[in-house]
């Protein structure tokens, strides 16, 4: 604020009142400090913000680790088969049965019923059921570091 209204002043050719030169530089010195002292407490900050991002996304691939490697155990205590691991995994992940259908080059028949299989086998009835089981399980205890 002070350098800027100096430069406007000097700009504009605004009158002041006459400080001393001492007085002056005091309030120069001061503005120098606070500057240097922002600079320190924003490169604080922004170290801080980036070292935060880093835990969370440290954490968020061990979820994701923890997510598939509970996907798999569950696809192997239902004795799912590898057609239907593929296609519980694209339920999961939000994909349509025409999606799915398409993905896999079969037909939508085909994978209406290895879905139906897929929920048989986990005794669910239905994709929000199915989906819930995983998150259950994953929100059963604490993420490790």
């Amino acid at each position: 604020m002070f350098f800027v209204s100096e430069i406007l002043v000097t700009l504009l050719g605004l009158p002041i009142a006459p400080i001393s030169w001492q007085v002056h530089e005091l309030i120069e010195i001061a503005a120098a400090l606070g500057l240097i002292i922002g600079v320190g407490v924003g490169a604080y900050m922004l170290r801080a913000a980036v070292r935060r991002s880093e835990h969370v996304e440290s954490q968020l691939r061990a979820a994701s680790g923890a997510f598939m490697e509970l996907l798999e155990d569950k696809f192997t205590l239902w004795g799912l088969t590898p057609a239907e691991r593929d296609v519980a995994l694209f339920s999961i992940k939000g994909f349509s049965t025409q999606d799915i259908a398409a993905l896999r080059e079969t037909s939508e028949g085909t994978v209406k019923a290895q879905t139906n299989a897929i929920y048989r086998k986990a005794g669910v009835s239905g994709r929000p059921q199915l989906l819930s089981l995983f998150i259950d399980d994953l929100m059963e205890g604490p993420l490790q570091h």
